[in-house]
């Protein structure tokens, strides 16, 4: 078992390659889930496969699931102008930073 603070859990939002559109989830593990975005299971009826969401633009780093959880509920929640705010303010260029992590 972890020690209290050493968790980590991220929320982040990908977008496609013309960044029209925007997806949020959650994860411990950002490398291996980006993995799995963009190299999906065969016959993948998942969004981000549908879409071609594999370029992540944003994330948040939370100690604790509980927090990551309700964060991401809570960026679910907003308008696209909210998110797009949001992701300016941390990535004014809106670059990929896949292969930052």
């Amino acid at each position: 078992m972890k020690t209290l603070g050493t968790h980590n859990y991220y929320v982040y939002i990908l977008t496609n390659k013309s960044k029209t559109v925007l997806y949020t989830g959650v994860t411990n593990d950002l490398k291996v889930r980006l993995y799995f975005h963009k190299n999906p299971t065969a016959f993948s009826k998942a969004f981000t496969t549908k879409y071609r969401c594999y370029y992540m633009i944003y994330y948040e780093h939370f100690p604790d699931i509980n927090q990551a959880i309700d964060r991401e509920k809570q960026i679910k929640g907003y308008r696209r102008s909210k998110k797009e705010a949001l992701i300016e303010e941390f990535n004014p260029n809106w670059r990929f930073l896949n292969n930052e992590i």
